[in-house]
């Protein structure tokens, strides 16, 4: 049975170039437009992994990862950070210590915008250990 793969993320760009990279590479891939249909999404599809955007309107993922960290039932599910947040050295330095100094684990990867294909897969695999 093929891993599942929950991405979330407000650009439809976005949702369907990683839904689509996703599916051909023999996932299952269920998607959200934003932080509040991707936490429903995470309690109802119980994917092997999201992969979350940060900066979305109504609930962020930083919000909805924080969240995630705080449920008993979901703070198990990886995570996979995709994100144009940090678009230098220092910005995902920076982002990095703003996770760890929040008393949460740190999410298990981090992508940065625009997506490499093959960095993504590499990710996904690693963090499904695959």
């Amino acid at each position: 049975m093929p891993k599942k793969i929950l991405v979330i993320d407000d650009e439809p760009d976005v949702l369907l170039f990683l839904g689509t990279l996703l599916r051909k590479n023999g996932y299952e891939v269920c998607e959200a437009g934003d932080g509040v249909e991707g936490l429903k999404k995470v309690i109802d599809e119980k994917p092997d992994l999201v992969c979350l955007d940060l900066l979305m309107p109504e609930k962020t993922g930083i919000k909805m990862y924080r969240e995630m960290r705080k449920d008993e039932k979901l703070k198990s599910v990886p995570v996979i950070m995709v994100t144009g947040f940090s678009a230098s050295p220092i910005g995902y330095m920076d982002f990095k210590n703003f996770i760890h100094h929040r008393s949460i684990p740190a999410p298990e990867g981090y992508i940065e915008k625009p997506v490499n294909r093959e960095e993504f897969l590499k990710a996904v695999k690693e963090v499904l250990g695959e």
